[in-house]
């Protein structure tokens, strides 16, 4: 077994039933992808569209890809086609242009809603209003290649346990408003996207479906 399979599964015993792991395989070469792979790994998030595109074509076709970075409008075409989940959805502009590639796709591709709970200007995302105006707004309601599955954030980048447990409640809530308001019959909006390497043990108690590991598994990123 590799440092990555045994790194890997050290972190997949600590997640309870229910949470799945979304490897970040961002600035890590193919090789170390497919360590992970054969470890049994199958999700694995990027973000950056010409290095996705290019892994999507040299690894195995069984792998779920999840877009996890902040994704400009001009560059959804060149994913569209085979993303499986685009995780940051931070606007109503970037939600229609992902109907319309999706459809040039004839696909239909799961999104989640990025918030920005945390107090820090550097991050993207929807504050809590912004994402309630565009949910009562109706729109993404009549968007057929997009299934809004539920909600993505990143918590503060700091020491303060008590502050991230307090970041990462306050989405879980906020999930489940909008859940009531919105998604009530909808099961497949049931995602909450929330924990990394050094805080997705506190995510766990918060809720979280998916947890984004990258250096914990991977080590440090190759530029």
């Amino acid at each position: 077994m590799t440092d990555i399979q045994q790194r890997l599964q050290q972190i997949l015993t600590t997640l309870p039933q229910g949470v799945r792991l979304v490897a970040v395989s961002k600035f890590h070469p193919e090789k170390q992808l497919m360590e992970a792979y054969e470890a049994g790994q199958r999700i694995f998030g990027e973000s950056h569209e010409q290095e996705l595109a290019r892994k999507v074509k040299s690894l195995p076709s069984d792998i779920e890809w999840h877009f996890i970075g902040h994704l400009q409008t001009n560059k959804v075409k060149y994913i569209a086609p085979f993303i499986s989940m685009i995780e940051a959805v931070d606007s109503l502009k970037l939600l229609r242009e992902i109907e319309k590639q999706a459809a040039k796709a004839d696909r239909v591709v799961r999104v989640l809603l990025e918030l920005h709970i945390a107090e820090e200007a550097t991050k993207y995302g929807l504050t809590l209003d912004a994402c309630r105006q565009l949910l009562a707004n109706g729109e993404w309601r009549q968007m057929e290649h997009i299934h809004i599955c539920g909600l993505m954030m990143m918590a503060s980048n700091i020491d303060d346990e008590a502050q991230i447990a307090q970041e990462f409640q306050t989405a879980a809530d906020f999930f489940r408003e909008v859940k009531q308001q919105y998604f009530a019959d909808d099961d497949a909006f049931c995602e909450r996207s929330w924990g990394m390497s050094d805080d997705y043990l506190i995510a766990i108690s918060h809720d979280t479906t998916m947890v984004r590991i990258g250096t914990a598994i991977f080590g440090p990123r190759v530029y």
